[in-house]
């Protein structure tokens, strides 16, 4: 058994990628009643008291609001640019940054456009900027894409500081590549939002290796991979 299956079962952390889908007791606000044993709301009820505290902090009730309103008023009417316009909008921003893959600057120009075209201030900075060769980071040459020359390192901290100067409010970021992305998320103030996460494989739609996991895409599993689905029981308590 895998994993994160064997810590659902335990009842220690939350595991809510197993709620049944004829419970998902949240929607109603009835988790206390009907929530299965690994509910959060089971298992660390103080943790969701703690971060409910933080919406106390005018910031972060402020994006959360305009967050709900977005999700209401676009609700399967607003594409994600659309969304991103809207939720910069209801904050009062006005200047967008775009941290974007080097091979996305087409796509970049076409979003600074659009969010120019809307009254936003855009600055946008691509991953391979300054040229730092990726020796600096001591990455060998066997360790390159393409070993035998000059190979510039991605650079999303620089990336996150030169929208942090140019006095980003919220920054978007354009296909970077996993790990880049979480390095910029760590060292940007503004907010940061994704329009597009980078995937080669599947022309930058990640979930398709989800769907299909046991088919076309069955290699994503692990050697832990269970049998089958581990039948977890909808009730219990915290062990």
């Amino acid at each position: 058994m895998s994993a994160t299956s064997d810590a659902a079962k335990k009842y220690t952390d939350p595991g809510c990628a197993y709620c049944p889908s004829t419970v998902r007791a949240c929607r109603q606000g009835e988790t206390e009643a009907r929530g299965p044993g690994y509910c959060p709301t089971k298992v660390d009820q103080d943790g969701i008291d703690s971060a409910y505290d933080m919406y106390a902090d005018p910031f972060v009730r402020e994006v959360a609001q305009a967050s709900a309103r977005v999700e209401a008023e676009g609700y399967c009417k607003w594409t994600r640019v659309e969304e991103i316009c809207e939720f910069a909008k209801k904050l009062g921003y006005t200047k967008i940054g775009i941290a974007t893959c080097i091979s996305f600057v087409n796509v970049a120009k076409t979003l600074s456009g659009i969010l120019e075209s809307h009254g936003f201030t855009v600055a946008s900075v691509a991953c391979k900027h300054g040229g730092v060769a990726k020796e600096e980071i001591d990455i060998s040459d066997v360790e390159k894409i393409h070993p035998g020359g000059h190979e510039s390192m991605c650079n999303p901290v620089s990336q996150a500081e030169l929208l942090n100067r140019a006095g980003c409010e919220l920054n978007i970021v354009l296909g970077l590549c996993v790990g880049h992305d979480s390095l910029f998320f760590k060292h940007a103030d503004g907010l940061s939002t994704t329009l597009v996460a980078k995937d080669r494989v599947l022309a930058h739609n990640p979930i398709g290796a989800l769907h299909l996991a046991d088919s076309y895409y069955s290699r994503v599993w692990g050697p832990e991979k269970p049998a089958k689905e581990p039948k977890l029981p909808a009730q219990g308590r915290r062990s």
